[in-house]
């Protein structure tokens, strides 16, 4: 918010900003019996993944950058799995899950390259 660095020029780093917020939109749809269990846990884990990527770009070796980029995809698949079961659980439906689907897959898209990229820089 203050500082302006590097990491915010990355597409990712927008497109993670808006998984966040769509996730914390959807778990305001889920019912209040879970609100400190699924909805907690799917906010969370959004906000790991944008705050991993943050937190990547304060690391000065490409084995600290491309750990910090594994933990946000496994954020991400963490989502995914939870978006599963509510969605088995008729807690949501595909309307609500359409544009988080494509934030998914382009993050995980994009930080498997941005994995990929850090192990070539060894």
């Amino acid at each position: 918010m203050f500082l302006v660095l590097n990491h915010q020029e990355l597409d990712i780093h927008r497109y993670s900003r808006q998984f966040v917020t769509a996730c914390y939109s959807l778990a305001k749809k889920l019912p209040p019996e879970e609100k400190f269990i699924l909805s907690s846990q799917i906010r969370r884990a959004a906000l790991s993944v944008h705050l991993n990527i943050a937190e990547s770009a304060s690391r000065k070796s490409s084995a600290e950058r491309k750990r910090f980029y594994e933990v946000a995809r496994g954020s991400l698949i963490e989502v995914d799995a939870a978006l599963d079961i509510a969605k088995d659980l008729n807690l949501i439906n595909d309307p609500d899950l359409e544009s988080i689907g494509t934030l998914i897959v382009k993050c995980f898209s994009m930080l498997s390259k941005l994995i990929k990229s850090q192990e070539n820089n060894h």
